[in-house]
């Protein structure tokens, strides 16, 4: 499982076999179940996890405890409540595992610590954290500005296969149309 982890990271930096064994001790790992919660609104984000296998999302609520779903964590992917776990701040967000998942995490601190032992993983987590940004502006732009077709269009792109693990409803929230109109779309389509 954690070998998956230092696959991730090398496609961004090169680490040594005494930097990987730090890596792997600093994790810890997690098998969750279909609806688990791993983090809840209003708790503490105290870890970062990496997906193994599985799906994850983070949503928030609103007024009306309508689920408004905003990230979707594949293998590979990265899942917290970023604010809150950088600032100890409570958490906004609540992460749910939408499939049966194995996750990796480490806690700020001992994330901190690693950047220390291996200098590497800052410029790994700044290059995941700047793409994370970039993915999160590329969608509210899109929001603003694609149809409900090509946002659905970029949906299956991006995340192949999720229309079969996910509920269509959080899809057509995520993208920003009905379920109705989803379903449309994938008759069309």
């Amino acid at each position: 499982m954690k070998l998956e982890l230092i696959k991730a990271i090398s496609k961004h930096v090169e680490l040594s076999a005494e930097e990987q064994r730090q890596v792997i001790q600093a994790f810890s790992g997690l098998k969750l179940k279909r609806k688990d919660l791993w983090l809840k609104e209003g708790g503490q984000a105290r870890s970062l996890a990496f997906v193994v296998s599985g799906c994850l999302y983070s949503y928030s609520l609103d007024n009306k405890d309508q689920i408004n779903p905003l990230q979707f964590a594949r293998p590979h992917g990265w899942i917290t409540d970023l604010y809150a776990y950088l600032s100890d701040a409570p958490s906004t967000l609540s992460v749910e595992a939408l499939t049966s998942s194995e996750i990796l995490s480490i806690s700020r601190s001992e994330q901190l610590k690693l950047f220390e032992a291996v200098p590497k993983l800052e410029r790994y987590f700044r290059i995941i954290t700047e793409n994370a940004l970039v993915s999160s502006r590329k969608r509210n732009l899109d929001l603003l500005n694609l149809s409900a077709k090509e946002r659905y269009e970029q949906f299956i792109t991006k995340y192949p296969g999720l229309l079969q693990e996910v509920p269509l409803k959080l899809i057509a929230k995520y993208i920003g149309i009905t379920p109705e109109f989803l379903s449309k779309l994938r008759r069309e389509h």
